[in-house]
């Protein structure tokens, strides 16, 4: 594993400005260090000869002012590095969330589609959240490291050159024995960022399907399946600490045995007098802040691998560079007065949907019939230019404008948020709740615009839902002034009542220039279609006029 990934700091400005501000508060750490070790032996061997001499030195006073604004100066510079390191942290992952979500927007759908959403979500939510160790511990420890490490030892060559031979000599150790357990490690790391990512998938498919598993009576088996991943990532979880705890042994031991055989040789030229008191306790408070930084960072790389998996994760979806299958919705297209559809076919597992070609103009309705499953859905989502697809399509609306900005669209699925029924309608904070109102009305809804709805709609049933999930293409269609109008099942929860005021409502939407074209295999939203696109479980498509004449 890299220690560093030049990618993260290559897209994100933030990342870059903390490395650079670690640096230099681990400079002001390494100074204070080693300011440190000076004060004690000045001190040490100040005291040793005032006990000689029977009086206190005149350079104890500026010793001890040394030391005491040293370890002042440590304290500031540490205080600043968890600070920038908690505050790079967040602002990262903001930025990397960002990033990766504009990213999925401009691929669209097709490209999500190959990614198991569940997944994705884990890795961008509790995921990105282990950065907090890498940027808290592993980062600032890895830029400390970086400066505290030769200047140390260049201070301890200073005060006993052949103290500082033995420190060289024997740092290397703790590298190789970091190599080798991150090498032990790095299996198991990948397995926990895949456990976490199987229980976050199998979380959020139970509680998409919970209303569905609760018809069936197949709610509780669930539980026992959650349990179950939570139990295997529960032991990862104890596997990756124990071989850590193993690991900080390993490195601390290493350490130890090194400052030992500093220690031994500094008090056999002690006896002998070869070495003098003050350098002696220089070297001998230097020589483990020599091992600590390396030490150190070998045990907070351990506990930031979750951190760099996720990163690492969220990285290689940036560095895909497939084809967007988005490009016909997000960049502007040429004029035009109706929809076209010209040869156009979807590819779907082993079905191919089409070809289709038709036109319609403003103030036609157009209907695509079929049973479920049939590829009414994505027939709609390649006009929206959501799916890959075979052929042409045709938008209208003005120059100048995307085909996105010309489409109100209503998916199957409500998609409600936690907010009010306007703030859903509108998608906004801010709502034109007359417009709100109207929306609701034309969608036979009642419901009072402020009225709180939770998470997925909860708080509705699902017939509102879907209304209200209409009434924000209808009020899109309204403020946007969009001459196309795309309609996934609108009615397929609704009665008959219901249903027949939603079909008025698209009867009178298409009257007023709008081009309406609705995926339903409700019979009266077929009778009042204009054109009727039947597509057949086969995939293969037969598009027909009001008079049953073929288009």
């Amino acid at each position: 594993m890299k220690p560093l990934d030049p990618r993260l700091l290559r897209l994100s400005r933030s990342a870059r400005g903390f490395i650079v501000a670690a640096t230099g508060t681990g400079v002001l750490r390494t100074l204070a260090t080693i300011a440190i070790a000076w004060g004690i032996a000045a001190v040490v061997t100040l005291g040793v000869d005032g006990v000689r001499d029977g009086a206190v030195p005149a350079a104890v006073g500026p010793a001890l002012a040394l030391l005491g604004g040293a370890f002042v100066l440590r304290a500031v510079a540490a205080w600043a590095t968890d600070d920038l390191a908690a505050r790079a942290a967040a602002t990262v992952k903001s930025e990397l969330r960002a990033t990766v979500l504009a990213r999925a927007a401009e691929r669209g759908p097709g490209w999500l589609v190959e990614r198991s959403s569940a997944a994705f979500a884990t890795t961008l939510g509790p995921g990105l959240d282990a950065l907090d160790a890498y940027f808290g511990r592993y980062l600032p420890q890895l830029a400390l490291t970086a400066v505290a490490t030769p200047a140390l030892l260049v201070a301890i060559a200073l005060g006993d050159l052949t103290s500082g031979v033995i420190i060289l000599c024997a740092l290397p150790v703790i590298p190789v024995f970091m190599v080798l357990i991150g090498l032990a490690t790095q299996t198991l790391q990948r397995r926990q960022a895949d456990a976490l990512a199987r229980l976050g998938g199998a979380f959020t498919e139970a509680v998409e399907g919970l209303a569905t598993l609760k018809v069936f009576g197949r709610a509780r088996r669930q539980v026992g399946r959650i349990g179950t991943i939570t139990d295997e990532y529960r032991r990862g979880t104890l596997g990756v600490l124990r071989l850590s705890f193993v690991s900080g042994f390993a490195l601390e031991l290493a350490a130890s045995l090194s400052v030992a055989l500093v220690a031994v040789s500094i008090g056999v030229r002690l006896v002998d007098g070869s070495l003098g008191l003050g350098a002696a306790m220089f070297v001998l408070v230097l020589a483990p802040e020599a091992f600590a930084p390396i030490r150190q960072v070998g045990a907070d790389f351990h506990a930031a691998q979750d951190g760099v998996e996720a990163s690492a994760a969220v990285l290689d979806v940036l560095d895909d560079d497939g084809p967007s299958d988005r490009s016909p919705a997000v960049h502007a297209t040429p004029a035009a007065d109706a929809l076209e559809l010209r040869g156009v076919t979807v590819r779907r597992a082993d079905t191919v949907i089409g070809p289709v070609d038709l036109r319609a103009g403003p103030g036609t309705l157009v209907v695509l019939a079929g049973p479920s499953g049939s590829g009414k859905s994505s027939t709609i989502a390649a006009i929206r230019g959501a799916v890959p697809h075979d052929g042409e399509v045709t938008v209208p609306g003005p120059s100048g404008t995307t085909a996105a900005e010309r489409t109100a669209w209503a998916d199957q699925r409500s998609r409600l948020v936690r907010g009010t029924v306007a703030e859903n309608v509108a998608l906004s904070a801010t709502p034109d709740l007359a417009d709100v109102r109207t929306a609701l009305g034309e969608a036979g809804l009642g419901l009072d615009p402020g009225l709180p709805v939770g998470s997925g709609g909860s708080g509705l049933s699902g017939g509102q839902a879907q209304r209200v999930a209409l009434a924000r293409a209808l009020y899109r269609a309204r403020r946007a002034h969009t001459p196309l109008v795309l309609l996934d099942e609108p009615t397929s929860a609704l009665d008959a009542e219901a249903e027949a005021h939603v079909v008025a409502t698209l009867r009178r939407l298409a009257d007023a220039g709008h081009v309406v074209v609705v995926a339903s295999h409700r019979p009266a939203v077929v009778a009042a279609a204009d054109l009727r696109v039947d597509v057949a479980a086969s995939g293969a498509v037969a598009v027909t006029g009001r008079d049953g004449v073929r288009a």
